[in-house]
């Protein structure tokens, strides 16, 4: 995206009355942000929607000077653009009808991971929180997923260390621009998170982070996600915000259960009561909806190590003898004949593929190596 381009979209972003949605609109109906101002009355009154209002303010030219002070700051600041009609700009936010028109990143982000996942939650986390989600990012980093969340405190900043931790990709979507950081005590995480990763705003310069900028991230932490885990939850909370925003967008939600006494397990526990989450007790829960599967062969090789002799314990020595008798098997029989909940068997399942004495297959087969 060139200067002049990238100049009228600002330009045009900053017009009183247009937001993502409309700017879209008018973008896709005249071809450019360029041929927007350009265009004449007749062609912009045909898009439905555009009113009387809308056309006088696209005639006020102070808009470009509040752009051109922007892209001041980006060129000196060597900001990335990522476009919503560029291949660069996320995938699954494309298709989020509100997704923003332009935004700002800064780092190494590689966004053509197909396995990107959200996780949110209360930023007062707690020691089993934090144990949770240390331990669901360790078990997931065989599939290398993309790691985004807040940059908060509790679940956010957990998640992204936890990421990093493991040599993952990990992302973090401000609610303001990229000439600050908040918290300011997270500063410290900055340089690592841009050398695997990096941040994401669709805030200007000026802004700092409001209120209601936080929710409005949110719709993109959701959006460019293929699904969203809450870890830790109050009753009331930006997390379920992030919830509902992306069962709105069809994304996947998972909700990790605790006891109905706990503070921050109540949101998590309503979100599965009413059918807003999968329930997520281990990384095979997400591994098994998901229907993730580990390619190539060699992969494996790098993190299971082979062994002459594999420790297993007693419920997975069953299933590796049934397996070996059956052959391929689905999961939910598997379960069935073996007397063991689907949870269950799906945890088992995954703890023996890390041992390397057990494979996925197509169609959640699996099978004794």
């Amino acid at each position: 995206m060139n200067s002049t381009e990238l100049l009228n979209v600002l330009a045009l972003l900053k017009v009183d009355g247009v937001g993502d949605v409309v700017a879209k609109k008018l973008i896709n109906h005249c071809g450019s942000a360029e041929n927007v101002f350009n265009a004449k009355l007749n062609q912009i009154k045909s898009i439905d929607g555009i009113g009387e209002f809308l056309l006088r303010n696209l005639k006020d030219k102070t808009v470009f000077e509040k752009a051109e002070k922007e892209l001041e700051f980006i060129e000196n600041e060597k900001i990335n653009i990522l476009f919503y009609k560029n291949n660069d700009y996320p995938e699954r936010l494309k298709y989020c009808a509100d997704g923003p028109v332009l935004l700002f990143s800064s780092g190494k982000l590689n966004l053509e991971n197909r396995k990107v996942i959200s996780i949110v939650g209360t930023r007062e986390i707690t020691p089993h929180g934090t144990d949770f989600c240390k331990k669901l990012i360790e078990d997931l980093a065989i599939f290398n997923p993309l790691i985004v969340s807040g940059f908060a405190y509790g679940v956010d900043i957990v998640a992204h260390q936890a990421a990093m931790e493991n040599n993952l990709q990990t992302i973090g979507v401000l609610a303001h621009g990229l000439n600050q950081i908040y918290p300011k005590t997270h500063k410290k995480y900055i340089s690592k998170m841009e050398q695997n990763g990096g941040f994401l705003t669709e805030f200007w310069s000026n802004s700092n982070p409001e209120k209601e900028n936080f929710v409005k991230r949110n719709r993109i932490v959701a959006g460019m996600s293929e699904a969203t885990i809450v870890i830790e939850s109050a009753e009331k909370g930006g997390s379920l915000i992030t919830a509902m925003m992306a069962n709105d967008y069809n994304r996947d939600v998972f909700a990790v259960p605790g006891r109905t006494t706990d503070k921050y397990s109540q949101g998590c526990n309503n979100l599965i009561k009413t059918q807003q989450a999968n329930v997520l007790t281990s990384a095979a829960d997400l591994v098994y909806m998901m229907n993730w599967e580990i390619h190539p062969q060699t992969q494996i090789d790098k993190v299971v190590q082979k062994q002459l002799f594999v420790t297993l314990d007693n419920d997975e020595q069953k299933i590796y003898d049934y397996l070996q008798k059956n052959n391929k098997q689905l999961l939910d029989i598997i379960a069935l004949e073996c007397d063991f909940p689907v949870f269950r068997v799906s945890s088992l399942l995954l703890n023996m593929e890390l041992k390397g004495v057990i494979r996925p297959l197509p169609g959640k087969l699996f099978e004794a190596i």
